[in-house]
């Protein structure tokens, strides 16, 4: 029997890519995945359908047919609300790996643009019907609360993974396909070449991700590549693998229907002690790197993966200034709940508060320092004294090494709040810890001028707001952001603030007191890090972000005067 025609998965989703497309231009709120865990919009059976699915991966093997590696390895994850997951991978070597992905490569690379992206789309679009199973998948792996998993695992990293989809889509089609260059000569007819342009992918990509969003921060990567023609080598934190070998299942079921080889997709599971990401990015078959993670192995990859374009988000000092308020009761309460969504465990959460000591003007008085840290803590108090409420924000830590920064950080400073231990209703071995609030002083340099990944923030006195500024672009200048924020009722304060953030590269709110918090950004609205800051070597899901990854290719002939464009 013939071939079954592949399903052309372009043409099913062509008006969901223009969608994207415009939205990435209008930079308006716009989602194509709804956030809301509701039976209403998922359907009646969906939560039992995604837990029953997540709950069939523990304690057995993760079938990927057609995977290469022919031993399984176990990661050891371990759900920071218990129990040990007990999943095994596929174990490849580099050379397996990378192997597959060459074998697979020359086909993906000559499919039309439009092909590709209708292949993410149609990859985007399952993972989005899975959404329940991954959120269980993130919630178990991560600690983030459920509804947290839900939607920063599911339909936002979606959303993100198709604002990859829509950059990669529309830069490789800004060159036309084809073009007639003609001539006029002096004498005798036109000079004629005919020329065809064609994308092509720079090579295998690696995406080393991260312990804490998996999903939200691997789409960007995972996709901006996929589109532009490279295959993926898929490397989870040895810590939240399952979110992601669900992702690239889901990927190599769709890539084989299209016609393609499914090891387009790979993942490259490991245990904890492993370290084939370091191998994997120096061979010089990777051609990028997309790493999410530590400030030490993001610089070790920069500086040696030298073949590669290597796109790196790494740790910062989150800094907010505090000049006046006209609303100290709504900035206390945003504060308040920035530092505590999933117990600060987030690359945007701020760390570090400059607070003029001798005060500064709200519409309940002149507040100093110390009064400020006091009542941050009030806030926090108020916020997580529900411990139902607390679980669903704080979620749970993710490892022991956040635990241990908690301690010590106790002995940093004067603690103004200390953090507490919250039960969780329904998890007897989840750790759960409210922010902990030290008062520093700007002399105190030590302590703030590196990053407490987790509940950790510092109140540090300065003498003015001129100051705050000076200290806000030495910090952020030398050693990164990934967010910035200032509070104030003067004008020219907040200009000063925003030419700072102009100044070190980082993205800056101004006067959050509602429900929008620092720590969020929202796919086709915001920007998430940026190329201009030390903490990030591109802004992800931006056009800058999928350039990189291909090359317009020329190939061109001689024409004739009546020639028209080339087929």
């Amino acid at each position: 029997m013939p071939p079954s025609t592949p399903p052309d998965f372009f043409t099913r989703h062509q008006e969901l890519l223009e969608r994207a497309v415009e939205a990435t231009t209008r930079r308006e709120f716009w989602s194509a995945f709804p956030e809301s865990p509701s039976t209403k919009v998922y359907g009646t059976e969906a939560p039992e359908q995604g837990e029953a699915a997540f709950r069939a991966h523990l304690g057995n093997p993760f079938v990927l047919p057609g995977h290469p590696g022919e031993q399984l390895t176990d990661a050891g994850e371990v759900s920071p609300y218990g129990p040990a997951l007990g999943v095994t991978y596929p174990a490849v070597t580099v050379e397996e790996a990378l192997s597959a992905a060459a074998t697979a490569a020359p086909d993906w690379r000559a499919a039309e643009p439009d092909v590709r992206a209708g292949v993410a789309a149609e990859i985007l679009l399952r993972l989005n019907a899975a959404s329940y199973e991954i959120a269980h998948a993130v919630h178990h792996t991560t600690g983030q609360p459920f509804v947290m998993a839900f939607q920063a695992g599911g339909p936002h990293a979606q959303d993100r993974g198709l604002e990859a989809v829509a950059h990669a889509w529309a830069e490789q089609k800004r060159q036309p396909a084809t073009a007639r260059w003609a001539k006029p000569q002096r004498k005798g007819g036109e000079v004629v070449i005919e020329s065809r342009f064609t994308p092509v992918g720079r090579g295998t990509a690696l995406l080393v991700a991260c312990n804490t969003f998996p999903t939200w921060n691997g789409y960007p990567g995972l996709f901006a590549s996929l589109v532009t023609g490279n295959p993926v080598v898929v490397k989870p934190h040895p810590g939240a693998v399952l979110p992601l070998a669900i992702t690239v299942r889901i990927a190599r079921e769709v890539l084989a229907e299209a016609g393609f080889d499914p090891n387009v997709t790979l993942l490259a599971a490991e245990a904890a002690d492993g370290r084939t990401a370091a191998g994997f990015a120096v061979d010089p078959r990777v051609r990028i790197v997309d790493f999410t993670g530590s400030t030490e192995f993001g610089d070790w990859l920069e500086a040696h993966a030298s073949r590669a374009s290597v796109y790196t988000e790494k740790a910062g000092l989150n800094t907010v200034v505090l000049d006046s308020t006209d609303d100290y009761q709504g900035l206390l309460r945003n504060l308040a709940f920035s530092l505590s969504l999933y117990s600060g465990q987030m690359c945007t959460t701020p760390q570090n508060l400059l607070v003029p000591r001798d005060g500064f003007p709200t519409d309940d008085g002149t507040k100093t320092a110390d009064q400020f840290a006091t009542d941050l803590g009030t806030a926090l108090d108020k916020l997580l004294g529900d411990p139902s409420r607390a679980a669903g924000t704080l979620g749970a830590l993710v490892n022991a090494d956040v635990v241990e920064r908690l301690t010590r950080a106790a002995s940093v400073g004067v603690t103004a709040h200390p953090s507490a231990e919250s039960a969780h209703p329904e998890y007897e071995g989840a750790v759960l810890r409210t922010p902990l609030v030290a008062r520093l002083e700007a002399s105190e340099r030590d302590a703030y001028t590196r990053e407490w990944f987790g509940p950790v923030s510092f109140v540090i006195g300065v003498d003015d707001t001129a100051h705050a500024l000076d200290i806000f672009r030495e910090t952020v200048g030398a050693h990164g952001a990934v967010t910035a924020a200032v509070h104030s009722t003067d004008e020219r304060v907040l200009a000063a603030m925003e030419r700072a953030a102009l100044d070190v590269g980082v993205q800056l709110s101004e006067n959050l007191t509602g429900a929008v918090f620092v720590n969020q950004t929202a796919a086709f609205a915001d920007f998430h890090g940026s190329a201009a800051n030390p903490a990030a070597t591109a802004a992800l899901a931006d056009a800058a972000f999928v350039t990189g990854r291909f090359d317009v290719l020329q190939s061109r002939r001689p024409g004739t005067a009546e020639a028209g464009r080339r087929d």
